[in-house]
């Protein structure tokens, strides 16, 4: 009997230590009201998409590299969620009323129900923008304080809840704080239409003024921590690299090296990424090769690859992509080789696109200035087909000049593809040997555009 019970024993433990060692949290839900196909979990390098059901069920079990803070989205809605390994939460929630309707239960269900109160707690206060950043300095800062208490007395109420938790969150709402307070000087100079505002010396806290953004657990577990630390680095880098990307060296951003929390780093390589590997730039192979040192993230590493590949090939002097018989707004169609012996300046845009039809003033000023020169301005549109009788309407409306094109196939066209083209408006401009001049070219409201074109038009001996 009692060689039993110590075999009882051992398995009684042995299933506790199992249960330990759980290195996985399980996540489930009903989601209402979404097309989303999937649920996003995520932080830092760890990322999980969980498949959701037609009924807009899910669940997953998610092998998690350590407890602490995620992030969940669902389409354009997104929430902090805490696990734990051996965490098993189910959520439910309609998207939209998405943080008023967001409940939790199972273990952790305390922790996440209180992030979920957190955030709507911000969301009712912050939904009068307006009103909320028009406050003079002293009502602000009262305000914001009165947000840190109530989650404050929220925060102290839990009860059973992870130790790691309460002491992370105690010092996230601090710097939650220190956020809305850094929010402040721009948004109330926005809001009350007042740009030459400026917070007075006392209104920032001093630990606020001195922070260096050096903290690795503080960035992965505060959103508010990783917005400011995201936000100071990020304008350093661009008080470097200024308007004119074409000539920022690799030298110019030496300092993503010395950034500390690796994430930071990620992000930042990332984002910069996406615009300053360019073919406008001859340095364009330096930075590529600096910021491909400078990340960890697989993801940004064969982003960075792709993009590099693309634009090696349409670097000045390379025989440019074509378009072929792309439709013609004043009838026919018209391919590049047709404009063969000119200077062609293209405008890649859409009619649904905002910053493209702003600089329609401003290319028709440079239309008008370079009139009867050895050069053809072509728009090139890569709206859907759906929207081509709203193209039309539009080049008529706005009196469009120089030659106005249908692309194929909308963003799926072979010149949009082999341009590489993620965001437009793009310009493109290329010599009468079909070779490419500036496969980024300045945008017409950049003086540095009628400066280029004047230097070529000058030197041409075609």
């Amino acid at each position: 009997m009692k060689r039993l019970a110590i075999v009882l024993t051992a398995i009684i433990l042995m299933g506790c230590e199992e249960e330990k060692n759980n290195d996985y949290a399980i996540v489930s839900g009903k989601i209402e009201n979404t097309k989303a196909q999937q649920a996003i979990v995520e932080a830092d390098d760890f990322k999980a998409e969980i498949l959701i059901a037609q009924n807009g069920t899910f669940s997953d079990t998610l092998r998690i590299p350590e407890n602490g803070f995620y992030t969940m989205s669902i389409g354009r809605e997104y929430t902090p969620i805490y696990l734990s390994k051996g965490d098993s939460i189910n959520l439910s929630v309609n998207v939209q009323k998405f943080y008023e309707s967001l409940i939790y239960s199972g273990t952790a269900a305390a922790e996440n129900n209180y992030l979920a109160q957190k955030m709507r707690n911000d969301a009712s206060v912050k939904a009068n923008s307006v009103a909320f950043y028009s406050l003079d300095e002293s009502e602000f800062k009262s305000e914001v304080s009165d947000i840190v208490q109530k989650n404050e007395i929220k925060l102290d109420a839990l009860q059973e809840v992870d130790a790691d938790f309460l002491m992370t969150e105690k010092q996230n709402l601090v710097y939650d704080e220190y956020a809305l307070l850094q929010s402040y000087e721009q948004s109330h100079a926005y809001f009350t239409k007042n740009q030459g505002f400026e917070v007075s010396d006392q209104f920032m806290p001093e630990a606020l003024k001195n922070m260096t953004y050096d903290d690795v657990d503080a960035y992965k577990n505060s959103m508010s921590y990783k917005q400011m630390a995201l936000q100071h680095t990020m304008n350093g880098l661009f008080e470097i690299i200024g308007n004119d990307i074409s000539s920022v060296t690799a030298e110019d951003l030496k300092t993503i090296e010395d950034i500390k929390i690796p994430a930071l780093k990620n992000e930042v390589v990332a984002y910069l990424g996406g615009f300053l590997i360019t073919p406008g730039n001859k340095n364009m192979k330096d930075i590529y090769e600096l910021f491909l040192a400078n990340t960890t993230n697989e993801e940004t590493k064969n982003k960075l690859k792709e993009t590099y590949g693309k634009n090696k090939s349409l670097m000045k002097g390379m025989p440019s992509p074509k378009f072929v018989n792309y439709e013609n707004h004043s009838g026919g169609q018209t391919s590049l080789d047709d404009l063969k012996g000119k200077y062609v300046y293209i405008d890649v845009w859409a009619t649904w696109c905002g910053p493209c039809i702003r600089e329609i003033p401003s290319l028709k000023e440079v239309e008008k200035k370079f009139q009867g020169q050895n050069i053809e301005f072509v728009s090139t549109s890569i709206d859907q087909d759906k929207d081509h009788e709203k193209w039309k309407t539009m080049v008529n409306a706005k009196a469009l000049g120089g030659m106005q094109l249908f692309a194929d196939n909308a963003w799926q066209s072979k010149f949009v593809q082999d341009y590489a083209i993620q965001g437009i408006p793009r310009f493109i401009l290329i010599d009468p040997e079909g070779k490419i001049v500036n496969a980024d070219a300045p945008r017409p409201s950049d003086p540095r555009l009628t400066a280029m074109l004047e230097s070529e038009l000058t030197s041409d001996n075609y």
